[in-house]
């Protein structure tokens, strides 16, 4: 709420900026807009940038370090907080002081040292935010004077504006790399501590997965396994599966949509398929569960196969269902985007609307086609709810469909569910599993983007 409130503010004054440096460069040539370098606008946005951004700048600042900074302070005023103390308990006050704070003195777990640390939590989140406040106007009206003192009929506001732009877009650029560059680093950190627990040649090549460890030294429980085949087994087994499902349904039914399809039937048909993305995943688990899995398992039976009542079949079948409007939707897209004078070439070499479609709009389509086609490989990997509830949680090493299998995204859940010590080897395998699934689906965008360039034209 308080970012909120300074956020409008801010924005409110770099309003007021806009249109003071607007009416300022108007006036500044006695309304003979025709004598100013750049438009009127652009001596707004001017003046409106050196209102805003620098204040903008001080609240995002602000906000990132406000929280590290007051808990620093607020921890050093508590006498039983040392260097030793570990960081579950520093949290453990942090949390009882808030709770102070925000509920009063009255409640069972305030102590006369934490009731003074909950006074000073306080005193400084006041203190912020009025220091906060105060910051923001000033920097607000010495922009505004900067901005409005510069404008003059010789000022090219225009260029100005268009270098700040591009400074805002590469700084966009650069904390969308460094996000991604922590997310990866946060999980490679975690799974180099896995590894120095478990030997990485035991959880790469292992077949046995059994996380299951003692958490205290009294407590009997086994040694634990952390043999990963099993697990990428099945999630590659479930992918297939999907991928049987919703790469040729998905493709013809984008060949028809473009193609075949008159507008009246795509007005209709393009939105009721597309409706099946909106689908929550686990209303297919659902739908997996209670009905296709069933209906596996009578089948199977009918025939004299030993189906179990959660199978990968069930679970690939439905996500491959899920994943269709996918494939379709960017395949249909892919194909319209190809060029007429293709298909209008090869109707006038003699081609019917079969082989132009094969021969020519289909090669022309391929990189589109292979890039849905992995976004949907990704997308079934990823997926969870639909492998809890049609799937089971067996680690199981088969390549029966008409088995219980599990995937590593449903493994990292179960991994990091409940109360679980944060350091023991069965949580950091969580973040092992997923640094393999990071690198398991890198190497098929490489692989996308090589077919990509390999197959890529060019038309004019």
């Amino acid at each position: 709420m308080q970012a909120t409130i300074f956020t409008v503010t801010v924005l409110i004054l770099a309003l007021i900026g806009y249109y003071m440096g607007r009416s300022r460069a108007v006036s500044s040539v006695g309304g003979n807009i025709r004598e100013l370098h750049s438009l009127p606008r652009h001596y707004g946005y001017y003046v409106g940038m050196w209102c805003g951004l620098p204040a903008l700048l001080i609240c995002v600042v602000w906000f990132i370090f406000e929280p590290e900074i007051i808990n620093s302070m607020v921890l050093g005023s508590v006498s039983s907080v040392t260097a030793e103390t570990s960081s579950a308990m520093l949290a453990r006050i942090l949390s009882d002081v808030k709770f102070i704070a925000a509920n009063g003195t009255d409640v069972s777990r305030a102590t006369p040292e934490l009731i003074v640390a909950a006074q000073r939590y306080i005193e400084l989140k006041q203190f912020g935010t009025t220091a906060l406040a105060v910051s923001i106007l000033s920097f607000a009206i010495i922009g505004l004077v900067i901005g409005t003192r510069t404008i003059g009929q010789k000022l090219q506001a225009r260029d100005q504006v268009e270098k700040v732009i591009r400074y805002v877009l590469l700084a966009s650029s650069i904390v969308a790399i460094l996000t991604t560059i922590g997310i990866v680093s946060s999980l490679l950190f975690e799974a180099i501590r896995f590894f120095g627990k478990i030997p990485f040649t035991d959880f790469l090549f292992g077949t046995e997965w059994s996380p299951q460890i003692a958490m205290r030294k009294d407590q009997v429980a086994s040694e634990g396994s952390f043999g990963a085949v099993p697990i990428f087994a099945g999630t590659m087994l479930i992918s297939f599966i999907a991928m049987c499902v919703a790469v040729p349904v998905g493709l013809l039914s984008a060949i028809y949509m473009s193609e075949y399809a008159t507008p009246k039937v795509r007005g209709f048909g393009k939105p009721v398929l597309e409706i099946l993305a909106g689908i929550p995943t686990v209303v297919y688990g659902f739908f997996a569960a209670l009905v296709v899995a069933p209906t596996v398992r009578n089948i199977g039976e009918g025939w004299g196969l030993e189906v179990a009542s959660e199978s990968a079949l069930a679970a690939g079948l439905v996500m491959g269902v899920m994943i269709i409007p996918f494939v379709s939707s960017l395949s249909d897209d892919v194909i319209r985007a190809v060029p007429q004078s293709l298909r209008d070439g090869s109707y006038a070499l003699g081609g019917t609307k079969s082989e132009t479609v094969i021969n020519v709009v289909l090669p022309a389509a391929l990189p589109g086609i292979v890039g849905g086609v992995m976004l949907a490989i990704s997308r079934a990997i990823g997926e969870t709810m639909i492998v809890v509830m049609a799937a089971g949680l067996s680690a199981n090493l088969t390549a029966n469909p008409l088995n219980a299998v599990t995937t590593a995204t449903v493994q990292m859940v179960t991994l990091l569910v409940g109360d679980q010590e944060f350091d023991s080897p069965k949580t950091l395998a969580a973040f092992a599993l997923g640094l393999v699934l990071f690198c398991v689906t890198l190497c098929l965008n490489v692989i996308a983007l090589r077919v990509v360039a390999k197959y890529r034209e060019k038309y004019d």
